[in-house]
């Protein structure tokens, strides 16, 4: 019987399990090994910030994910040895045929000076819980959403997050009082897609917020409340929402598998360096954004090269990097952006405006996910 471990329980992992479930059965052993109790879709966050929402309610715990062939066990992974396929976690050690990593992508808060002592980020579920409360208070001066460094995950959630900020102090009628400054590294807020940043672009120089692009937040000043850009620029800020720059976790950077910070795979068919050694979603550089759809698509692929590798058949597909992604523009609307990054010459990026077909479409997104992984209507 052929032994697969997964490593990681996010978008790629709950994925790649399911399909090899639905697939194999009994007839593999599947282990997927997460350090966390319950999953956490990433748009979550923003409602920890803005719409009340508590951790309870944004929870799917890993209780619920019961498929045949797989076990899924809560451990921290402490070390990975890719050649012989083995792995170490707190309760033990785990020794497989096929080895996909998983893991994600780490917050390095240390690699901006003064961002930890600011302590105000919005990408973790502790660090929205942490300042959904200091948003509340927020009545008047400047705030300033800060991307620490790219790539990072979902590139559009930071806009999300200005638009969203702006509805929320007009809701309490103190936004005249507040600034909202918003600095990216990239040239525009999503820019495999002209027509989406022009929409995003457009919407903030409606509602007053300062976009300063091709610069990212290199400190902070946690005394004087000053955030000092790559270039020497530095913005006084009242209040801070950070992205912090992302790196592979340590556990990965360790085991030798990673260049530059993330694994490097081959784009077509997800796979290491390593024989018989992949790695999926954030953790990768696979030529496509960190976003979750992105992760379960590549598991898709990784799942298809698994089962023919042990049950032969059809031959395996190849990763096209294709996935939309759904988008916050403020006051209840919602419209999305179609990404194609891999099936042809160029990157591409179609823009869908905002309507209540796509807020539909984003619904939807989020219920299959919870019915296919968790079982939940």
């Amino acid at each position: 019987m052929s032994r697969i471990l997964i490593l990681g329980a996010g978008f790629g992992g709950l994925e790649l399990s399911t399909e090899l479930s639905e697939a194999l059965g009994d007839a593999a052993e599947v282990t997927l090994i997460d350090k966390n109790d319950a999953f956490v879709f990433g748009y979550s966050k923003l409602d920890l910030l803005f719409r009340d929402a508590t951790r309870e309610a944004v929870r799917l715990p890993y209780a619920e994910f019961t498929k045949p062939g797989v076990r899924l066990l809560r451990e921290t992974v402490t070390a990975i040895d890719p050649a012989a396929k083995r792995v170490t976690t707190d309760a033990g050690e785990h020794e497989a045929d096929y080895l996909v990593i998983a893991l994600g992508a780490d917050y390095d808060l240390a690699a901006t000076p003064g961002l930890a002592k600011v302590g105000t980020e919005f990408y973790s579920v502790a660090g929205a819980e942490a300042l959904a409360p200091k948003i509340r208070e927020f009545s008047s001066g400047r705030a300033l959403i800060g991307v620490c460094g790219a790539p990072f995950k979902c590139p559009p959630a930071p806009s999300e997050c200005a638009l969203m900020l702006d509805d929320e102090l007009r809701r309490r009628g103190v936004r005249d009082n507040c600034e909202i400054y918003y600095v990216i590294p990239f040239g525009t807020p999503v820019p495999p897609s002209p027509e989406t940043s022009a929409a995003l672009s457009g919407e903030f120089e409606t509602r007053g917020i300062e976009l300063i692009t091709g610069k990212r937040i290199a400190s902070l000043d946690p005394e004087l409340n000053v955030a000092i850009l790559d270039d020497g620029y530095e913005i006084p800020f009242d209040l801070f929402l950070g992205v912090p720059k992302h790196r592979a976790p340590d556990v990965v950077i360790e085991s030798g598998i990673t260049e530059d910070g993330y694994v490097p795979v081959d784009p077509a068919t997800l796979a290491t360096k390593v024989p018989g050694v992949y790695a999926v979603g954030d953790v990768a550089t696979a030529g496509v954004p960190k976003a979750g759809v992105f992760a379960e698509s590549a598991a898709r692929i990784v799942a298809q090269h698994l089962i023919a590798q042990i049950q032969g058949g059809v031959e395996p597909g190849r990763h096209l990097g294709q996935g939309t992604c759904y988008i916050e523009f403020g006051e209840g609307r919602i419209g999305s952006v179609d990404i194609d990054f891999l099936s042809g010459p160029e990157k591409t990026g179609h823009f869908n405006p905002p309507s209540a077909e796509q807020m539909a479409l984003k619904e939807s997104f989020g219920a299959t996910r919870r019915a296919r992984w968790f079982g939940r209507a």
